[in-house]
């Protein structure tokens, strides 16, 4: 069996990993951050290192450590390099880009997307699926997830069956552009998830909304 001095340093490789090359300067705020590849390298090692060392020797904890570093940073780099890409193509769209972990959500506010009470997305938002479709077309390997969200004015059945019309309207639109149909969850839940107060006008205008999330399929 391996030693815990052995581990020991084989878990350094996750921590030199993410330390090595990890920060960057974000383009939008010019402020300074950690690379995600270089965190999903690092956890990726740490990852590889204990599987190995629990095969037993110090060998196959060396190999583990450097296939785990290899497939945590990969991830993490495909992902940063669509966000940004992302994050160029949507600025000044009303839209928002968020990262979770290894997922990318796009937040699309309903009043830029549709008009009240409607599934039809507005004629001016094409263009901004259009540059959402070019992103997932150029990176296949993730799934897309589209979720339609309401606020709690008016039924609740109402809002629900709201909610599952444009997030199917956005998925077709996005199908349409040539993104492949097996990748796409499609769903909506109505009132049940606000993210704003549904007491004030602004926290009903947060709460209609879209949100499309990017999974990388190795991730899964």
């Amino acid at each position: 069996m391996i030693n815990t001095n052995h581990l020991k340093k084989l878990l350094l490789i996750g921590l030199v990993t993410s330390a090595v090359g990890c920060t960057t300067v974000n383009p939008y705020t010019q402020e300074q951050q950690t690379s995600k590849a270089a965190i999903g390298a690092g956890t990726g090692a740490i990852a590889g290192a204990i599987i190995g060392a629990m095969r037993g020797d110090r060998k196959t904890a060396l190999k583990g450590a450097v296939l785990g570093a290899a497939t945590g940073g990969g991830i993490g780099y495909y992902m940063d390099v669509q966000e940004a890409k992302l994050r160029q193509r949507l600025e000044g769209t009303g839209v928002s880009v968020s990262r979770v972990g290894n997922d990318l959500v796009l937040n699309m506010p309903g009043n830029i997307t549709f008009r009240t009470a409607s599934a039809d997305i507005n004629a001016g938002f094409y263009q901004v699926l259009d540059s959402v479709s070019i992103i997932l077309n150029e990176y296949t390997d993730t799934t897309v997830t589209v979720v339609g969200h309401t606020d709690s004015v008016g039924d609740a059945s109402y809002n629900q069956g709201l909610s599952e019309q444009r997030a199917r309207s956005v998925a077709q639109y996005l199908g349409s552009q040539n993104v492949a149909a097996q990748r796409f969850r499609v769903m909506g839940y109505g009132e049940q998830h606000p993210i704003a107060s549904n007491a004030t006008k602004q926290g009903r205008s947060q709460n209609r909304r879209v949100e499309i999330t990017l999974t990388p399929i190795n991730a899964r």
